[in-house]
């Protein structure tokens, strides 16, 4: 690169990251639309919509029903938000819970009234229209039919033009088809054993008489396809749907009618976040200070190259602000955990690059070519290290419930960009740096020679004590388990409680709440509280332990007594857990799948089993000590467990990627064991720095967020803590071992002459 190119890419590099800064700063117009201000918030971060639906009738419905419609409901709601949840809330009541939005009666119109779907025959037996139909104006501007009912829907029921209910249906999928005219948008339906029975009769006499088939929902018919033939197999295709979206949205209302019990709207409510201003702060200032940290260690360690890291370091989280604005992603304190192992990863990347061209140095090759080689040769380690993780990635934004796909598209992006800004931006920068001048081998760092660690030979230790300290966290739980129930420390999210709603005298923010009175609530209960504000309202939700008649008493005096709060101005229902049943066994299988994706990846481009078997194992031993630390330390296990478990086996499975890739380049042509035993802990040796390094920087990162933030960050900054030193342990400690371990005993068979 020449001296005049480089202070041109010096300065578009410096120009672009200052626009970026300053957009995501200032946004892109007056309004901020663009800035960091605008990204959408998670309940637990800004707040929402709340709404509570009541089970339609007099009887009590059924769990199973009501597990059922929840499900259901989970899946429609994710529309709006993959946050977005849903949970029971005493005996018949349903409550829905919508991050980043503040307009409940729009919600409530889109989602109507669930589970009031029904398809009815054109005309009845004696040939009289149940609906008509009349073009009208729509409100885009373009012209549509409008049907309206000509009897009620109890005329209907009883004279058998209605012929399936939303029951019927098994699912309705939109998309997009291939005809013989082209593509085109269509609903795809799939009935019920009974409702493929039913949609046959229904179809049988619409397709003689050459009508249609109305599609009720909630006080109109939303859609009546013309039935053109008999269908028998309990599948059938809504065609000629003007648009994707009017396929999906006509799709979903078919779901959300075909829930088991009918819905009605109780209330809705805007409510507060429930971490509030103080957590977004707080973390913004742990991101700062952190960054800052690593900055200077960067360069303190470094030196040069360390100052080309800042510089795309920086661009990374400029990138990642645009982004997640640009891709319209809602961020929770999931995806936050999302974000800080993407940094841990694109300082890696630099590390790696880094300490290779100290190497190639050191074997005495010019500063231009130890830098070429330095990123050429760290450029597999960095692939295979940020590709497994992003195959994690994108299984859990695919397979996983709607918390657990907030995680994984923020650390999707997050891998992509800190590949780029490592490989590409850092690359310009430090040629550029080059060309200007910097050609001394002092402002790069020379490795040093350093004595081959004895990993291998102390393998028994290392395994007895992870398997010491897995036991112990077994023990512990079951002792737990035995004494109180519940092995770990579980909260509302994964137990349910009760949810006290109290009107005060005056309007409460979070932060009175949570010092005046939390910490007489949790005097009483004996448990962690969760606090909701309400927009425009002077009540406050306090989310408990499950309450009884006791405890619920003396909860109401306490509230007489210090806040002169009258009886009836105190309600308290039993609420179900956030995290259902299925969204559990769903996050289950979608790791389970992440596992196997990345064991076939590993198997493919390391060309040998054991090394994908071996990372494996080392990610399983990281989650079960970072497990026997919750029980043992008793740390609440709510929302973000999960999101820090993926982050511990993501940053997990990097950082053993990257010594079994300097594994496999020092074994080229080597087979005996004495042989295999020195590669191993030379190795480990070589990448050791990496190691160190990469764990350092991503714990600062963490570190200063448990230091500064609220209580609920601490919760999950402290195990992600425990996480990262467990990794690196296992990567150095156990996973050269367990690979050197199957190799040995399953040795690679030798080709015959």
């Amino acid at each position: 690169m020449k001296k005049n190119r480089a202070i041109v890419v010096l300065l578009c590099i410096l120009l672009i990251l200052a626009g970026v800064a300053y957009v995501d700063i200032f946004g892109v117009n007056s309004l901020g639309e663009g800035s960091a201000s605008d990204i959408k918030l998670g309940l637990d971060l800004a707040g929402g919509v709340s709404i509570t639906y009541q089970v339609v009738g007099e009887e009590e419905p059924s769990g199973t029903d009501m597990q059922d419609t929840i499900a259901k409901l989970q899946q429609r709601v994710e529309n709006y938000s993959t946050e977005a949840i849903v949970y029971q809330e005493g005996a018949d009541r349903i409550n829905i819970e919508i991050p980043g939005v503040s307009d409940a009666n729009a919600i409530l119109q889109e989602l109507g009234r669930p589970g009031t779907l029904y398809f009815i025959a054109e005309t009845d037996s004696e040939g009289n229209a149940n609906y008509t139909g009349q073009t009208v104006q729509l409100a885009d501007g373009t012209l549509g039919t409008q049907y309206v009912l000509t009897k009620t829907i109890d005329e209907l029921l009883a004279d058998g033009s209605i012929k399936l209910e939303g029951t019927d249906v098994k699912d309705a999928r939109g998309g997009t088809i291939q005809t013989n005219m082209g593509s085109e948008y269509a609903v795809d339906l799939t009935m019920t054993d009974e409702g493929a029975v039913k949609f046959a009769d229904a179809t049988r006499n619409a397709y003689s008489k050459g009508e249609t088939l109305g599609i009720y929902y909630d006080g109109s018919i939303i859609s009546a396809p013309r039935v053109e033939a008999v269908l028998t197999d309990g599948n059938a295709q809504i065609t000629h749907m003007e648009s994707y979206e009017a396929a999906d949205k006509l799709a979903s209302t078919i779901r959300i009618g075909g829930l088991k019990l009918e819905l009605e709207e109780l209330h809705s409510k805007v409510v507060g976040a429930q971490l509030g201003v103080d957590a977004i702060e707080t973390s913004l200032l742990a991101a700062v200070i952190g960054l800052i940290i690593v900055a200077l260690f960067m360069i303190a360690v470094y030196r040069l190259p360390g100052v080309a890291s800042v510089i795309g370091l920086l661009s990374y989280v400029a990138l990642v602000i645009l982004l997640l604005n640009g891709f319209d992603m809602t961020l929770t304190l999931s995806g936050v955990a999302g974000i800080i192992l993407s940094i841990g990863m694109a300082v890696d990347a630099n590390v790696i690059i880094f300490a290779r061209i100290r190497e190639e140095l050191a074997a005495g090759k010019t500063v231009r070519n130890a830098v070429k080689a330095g990123f050429d040769k760290a450029l597999s380690a960095i692939i295979d290290g940020n590709i497994t993780t992003l195959i994690a990635a994108v299984v859990l934004l695919f397979l996983g419930p709607g918390s657990v796909k907030g995680f994984a598209q923020t650390l999707a992006l997050g891998i992509v960009l800190s590949m780029f800004t490592a490989l590409v931006v850092t690359r310009l920068v430090l040629n550029a740096f080059y060309a200007l001048g910097a050609k001394s081998e002092k402002l790069y760092g020379v490795a040093k020679e350093r004595k081959t660690l004895n990993i291998l030979p102390k393998k028994g230790i290392f395994f007895g004590i992870s398997a010491a300290v897995i036991a112990a966290g077994f023990v512990v739980m079951g002792v737990y388990g035995a004494n109180t129930g519940d092995a770990l420390n579980f909260s509302l999210d994964f137990k349910g409680g009760t949810a006290v709603t109290v009107t005060f005298d005056h309007a409460m923010d979070l932060e009175e709440a949570n010092t005046k009175v939390v910490p007489l609530i949790e005097e009483i209960t004996g448990s962690a509280v969760q606090v909701q504000t309400v927009q425009e309202s002077n009540e406050v939700i306090f989310k408990t332990d499950t309450l009884n008649v006791e405890q619920r008493e003396e909860l109401n005096q306490m509230f007489a007594d210090n806040f002169g709060v009258a009886e009836n101005s105190i309600t308290s229902e039993t609420i179900s857990s956030t995290i259902s049943d299925e969204m559990k066994s769903d996050t289950v299988i979608a790791v389970l799948v992440a596992i196997v994706c990345m064991l076939i990846y590993i198997r493919i481009r390391f060309s040998d089993i054991r090394f994908g078997i071996s990372s494996i194992i080392a990610l399983i031993h990281d989650v079960l000590v970072v497990l026997a630390f919750y029980a043992v330390a008793r740390v609440s296990v709510s929302n973000t467990f999960v999101a820090c478990m993926l982050t511990i086996v993501g940053y997990s499975i990097n950082a053993t990627i990257v010594i079994f890739d300097r594994i496999r380049e020092n074994m080229r042509g080597t087979s005996d064991r004495d042989a295999l035993r020195e590669v191993v802990d030379r190795s480990i040796t070589q990448t050791m720095s990496r190691s160190i390094f990469t764990s350092l920087t991503t714990f600062i990162m963490v570190a200063v967020l448990y230091v500064l933030g609220v209580t609920s960050i601490r919760d999950f900054a402290l195990p992600l803590m425990v996480g990262i030193v467990c990794g690196t342990y296992s990567s150095v400690c156990l996973a050269g071992s367990l690979w050197y371990i199957f190799r040995i005993k399953f040795a690679p068979k030798k080709a015959k002459k």
